[in-house]
């Protein structure tokens, strides 16, 4: 699939959702203190949006 989610980490240590097409970031999320946070978000935005996978680049 040409696009996707990833779950990154910022600088300042908060979960971020990032939805990518051909490996170029079109948008992110606002940071989250958990990862569970930034999946809801995802989750919000496939309500409304085309399916998309999801990547988890965290290593916690």
């Amino acid at each position: 699939m040409a696009h996707r989610f990833e779950i990154r980490k910022n600088k300042a240590g908060e979960f971020v959702a990032y939805f990518c097409h051909n490996s170029e970031t079109m948008f992110w999320t606002e940071g989250y203190s958990s990862k569970a946070g930034a999946k809801n978000a995802i989750e919000s935005i496939k309500k409304n949006g085309p399916p998309a996978d999801v990547v988890d680049t965290t290593t916690d």
